[in-house]
C-alpha cells in the first residue's frame, strides 16, 4: 500500500507497540492521530512524529469519550487498536476475578468500544487491525486470565470480517515483547521472563515494538487479508 496521506488512528499510541506503529506509519507518509490518556507522555511522542503527527487525549475505556472522539475526528482510512490494562496475570488459584474482569474492560471491551465507534466514520474498504496476544494461542501458566481477554477477542475478527466487508479485520497476535506493559512486574521477575525467553525462543531474543509495528503495517496495508491473526511471537507457540 501507498500510505502517502493515508489518515491513521492508533489507539493506544503514546508508548509501545502503539508508538512504533506511529513511528513507522508516519514515516512511510500516513497522517497519523494517536490516542492515550497520558497528556504530557502523549504531547511528547505527537511532537516527535512531526507534523505528520497528532495526539488526542481519550480514554479507551471510557465509551462516551471513545464514541465523541470519532465523531470529531471526521472520516479517516485506518484504525490500529493497541489499548490494553495491566490486569489478569497470575495464577489461577489466587487469580483476582475482579482484577480479571478490570482487564477485560481495559482491552477486550475497550477494543470493541473504539471499533463500533469508528465505523460511522471509518472508510468502507478501510481496514481494522486490533493487537491481541499469544497467550491467546498457545498455554503458558499464569496466563490463563490474558488467554481468556486475548481469545475473547481474536474469536471475534473472522466473524467481523464477514460481517463489515468491504472493511478489512484482523489481528496482530505479539509474544513477549519489550515494552512498558512489563514495568507493572518486579523488575527481577520481569529480567528472569525475558532471560527465559531468550534462551527458549527459535529465535533466541525477546521482540522489540517494531517487530510488532511491522506486522501491523504488513497486516493493514495488504487489501487482501482479512479475518486474518498474524502471530509476531518469536516462535513462541512452536515451543
Amino acid at each position: 500500500m501507498d500510505w502517502r496521506n493515508k489518515h491513521v488512528v492508533v489507539m493506544g499510541g503514546s508508548s509501545g507497540v502503539g508508538e512504533a506503529t506511529a513511528r513507522r506509519l508516519v514515516s512511510l507518509g500516513a497522517r497519523v492521530v494517536i490516542t492515550g490518556r497520558d497528556a504530557d507522555k502523549l504531547a511528547r511522542v505527537a511532537k516527535s512524529l512531526g507534523e505528520q503527527g497528532r495526539g488526542v487525549v481519550v480514554d479507551g475505556a471510557d465509551a462516551a469519550a471513545v464514541r465523541a472522539f470519532f465523531a470529531e475526528l471526521g472520516a479517516f482510512d485506518h484504525l490500529v487498536v493497541c489499548l490494553s490494562g495491566a490486569e489478569g496475570a497470575g495464577a489461577f488459584r489466587e487469580l483476582d476475578l475482579a482484577g480479571l474482569r478490570r482487564g477485560f474492560e481495559a482491552k477486550f471491551w475497550a477494543h470493541l468500544t473504539a471499533v463500533q465507534a469508528a465505523l460511522g466514520t471509518l472508510r468502507p474498504d478501510g481496514s481494522v487491525t486490533c493487537v491481541t496476544a499469544i497467550s491467546a494461542r498457545t498455554a503458558f501458566a499464569g496466563a490463563a486470565g490474558l488467554a481468556a481477554i486475548n481469545g475473547a477477542l481474536e474469536a471475534m475478527i473472522p466473524p467481523l470480517a464477514l460481517e463489515l466487508a468491504p472493511l478489512r479485520v484482523n489481528a496482530v497476535s505479539p509474544g513477549v515483547i519489550n515494552t512498558p506493559w512489563w514495568e507493572k512486574a518486579p523488575a527481577a521477575q520481569r529480567d528472569a521472563i525475558f532471560a527465559t525467553s531468550a534462551a527458549t525462543l527459535p529465535v533466541r531474543r525477546v521482540g522489540a515494538p517494531e517487530d510488532v509495528a511491522d506486522a501491523i503495517v504488513f497486516v493493514a496495508g495488504n487489501g487482501f487479508m482479512t479475518g486474518t491473526v498474524i502471530e509476531c511471537d518469536g516462535g513462541a507457540r512452536l515451543v
